[in-house]
């Protein structure tokens, strides 16, 4: 008989849990759990707040804490991996697995802490993220493309995936065909979900949105021929060649946005509307019925940060 799981775990099969971390709202931040053979793997771990609910995930599932073998943050931003020190401290037998270009930030978060309270401000870091923990050195080491490691027996493979921040890579589960993808195969929020399935739109976040480089990451993860991926934002998708056209297309979208409103005097908020825009018009054409103003208000932070991101390319092209 399965265990009673809390409301926040999700049991997606083959090992796999996904676990709301409950950052902002309900079903739009995943960690995940892969347990294989008594032995377990968190790849993303949320912000400092989730800590509870991946520790309370394991105890549903009746696993002590020294049976996780390895924590994995897909990169090193903090809706990703502000958790993973506070996590690692409860973990006794875990090794962090991290992103070369992010190693010296999950040993040393003083920078990551700073470059994020310039973008959100001291009362939203408190609020939303929390205190950021060192990962001793020791138990941290930094992966490299191609490389792979054992779950008991279960093969977890790295693939390096700039193009949304160049400290990303995304996993690969052989067990599932899947990839675990952070935030490189976008974002799927399960509100715009309809009979055509998912729907799928790119994060182009501060500060290292590069198109072109994105786009071949993404191109490499579906030469993969993947049976499904694994999202932060959020939970998995199938359908994974046809949303895979649709990212590459709408970056090509948000690059054609970009270049016109390169110089605009309101060029923030020119790129804030151009996104609701295309968003909003490819939602249509995926059978969404949501009001204008409910696909705006549902998307109102990633437009913001969005329009970012976008700036900081813009200006460094």
């Amino acid at each position: 008989m399965s265990p009673a799981l809390p409301s926040y775990v999700e049991a997606l099969g083959d090992g796999i849990h996904a676990v709301d971390t409950g950052f902002h709202r309900d079903r739009f931040d995943a960690a995940y759990l892969i347990v294989h053979e008594g032995r377990a793997a968190f790849v993303d771990t949320g912000t400092t707040y989730a800590v509870p609910r991946l520790l309370g995930a394991l105890e549903a599932l009746g696993l002590a804490r020294n049976a996780v073998d390895w924590v994995i943050p897909t990169h090193v931003h903090l809706d990703h991996a502000g958790g993973a020190g506070a996590l690692m401290q409860e973990l006794p037998r875990a090794r962090m697995l991290v992103h070369p270009r992010g190693l010296r930030h999950m040993v040393d978060p003083s920078a990551l802490w700073q470059g994020a309270l310039a973008v959100y401000g001291p009362a939203e870091m408190e609020r939303s993220y929390g205190r950021l923990v060192p990962v001793p050195a020791e138990r941290a080491s930094a992966t490299h493309d191609g490389m792979a490691v054992q779950l008991a027996g279960r093969t977890l493979t790295f693939a390096d995936t700039p193009g949304h921040a160049r400290h990303h890579h995304c996993v690969w589960d052989a067990t599932t065909r899947g990839w675990f993808t952070g935030d490189t195969f976008g974002l799927s929020y399960r509100e715009f979900d309809t009979t055509q399935g998912p729907f799928i739109l790119p994060t182009t976040t501060p500060v290292q949105f590069e198109p072109p480089v994105l786009q071949a990451s993404i191109r490499g993860l579906l030469a993969a021929d993947p049976a499904c991926m694994y999202l932060t934002h959020f939970g998995r998708v199938g359908s994974v060649q046809t949303l895979g056209e649709r990212l590459l297309a709408l970056i090509d979208e948000l690059v054609v946005l970009g270049q016109a409103c390169r110089h605009a005097p309101d060029r923030h908020e020119a790129l804030q509307r151009g996104q609701l825009d295309i968003f909003t018009r490819s939602l249509a054409a995926h059978g969404c019925t949501m009001e204008p103003a409910a696909i705006a208000q549902l998307l109102a932070m990633d437009l913001e940060l969005n329009a970012q991101g976008m700036a900081i390319w813009l200006d460094r092209d």
